[in-house]
C-alpha cells in the first residue's frame, strides 16, 4: 500500500467516523448498526468475525498480526465513539486485570444496554399504539412512520 492510498483510507475511516452518532444510552441499536457498518465498509471487522489465532510461543504469525491490528482499531473507533459517561461505566479489563478484545467489550456494552432495549422496546410499542395521523404531513409520511417503529420492534 502506498502513502495516497494509507491517507485515503484514514479519510475514508475519518468520514465514517464522523457520521456515527456517539453512543449516549438512548441509542444503542442505531450506534451498534453504524459502528458495525463502518468497521466492515473499511475492513477492520476481523476481530469481531473470529477468534484470537493461536501461534506457538516464540513465533509470529501474519494472521495473528492482522488480528490484532483489526483488534486495536475497532477498540480505537469503540472508544471515539461512546460518551465519557459510559465509557467509565464499562470495564476494559477482565477479572485476572487482562485488557478486553475488540468482541469482548461490545459484548459488555451490549449487556449493560439490555435493560435498556426493552425500556426502548416498550417506549416504541406506546408510540406505535398511540400514533394518530395528524393531518399535517402527508398520510405516505405517518404510514412510513407506523412502519419504521414496527421494524424497529420486530429487530428486537
Amino acid at each position: 500500500m502506498d502513502a495516497t492510498t494509507a491517507v485515503t483510507n484514514v479519510n475514508v475511516v475519518a468520514s465514517y467516523l464522523n457520521n456515527i452518532e456517539t453512543l449516549n444510552g438512548a441509542n444503542f441499536p442505531d450506534w451498534k448498526g453504524k459502528f458495525m457498518t463502518c468497521l466492515a465498509w473499511n475492513d477492520l471487522d476481523l476481530a469481531l468475525r473470529e477468534d484470537k489465532p493461536t501461534v506457538a510461543a516464540g513465533q509470529t504469525s501474519a494472521a495473528l498480526e492482522k488480528w490484532a491490528r483489526s483488534d486495536r482499531m475497532v477498540l480505537m473507533v469503540m472508544s471515539q465513539t461512546i460518551s465519557a459517561g459510559i465509557k467509565g461505566a464499562i470495564p476494559t479489563k477482565d477479572v485476572q486485570g487482562v485488557d478486553l478484545s475488540a468482541k469482548a467489550f461490545l459484548a459488555k456494552i451490549e449487556e449493560n444496554f439490555k435493560s435498556s432495549s426493552k425500556t426502548y422496546g416498550s417506549t416504541l410499542i406506546m408510540k406505535l399504539v398511540a400514533s394518530q395521523y395528524d393531518g399535517k404531513t402527508g398520510i405516505r409520511q405517518h404510514i412510513l412512520n407506523m412502519c419504521d417503529m414496527a421494524n424497529k420492534l420486530k429487530k428486537m
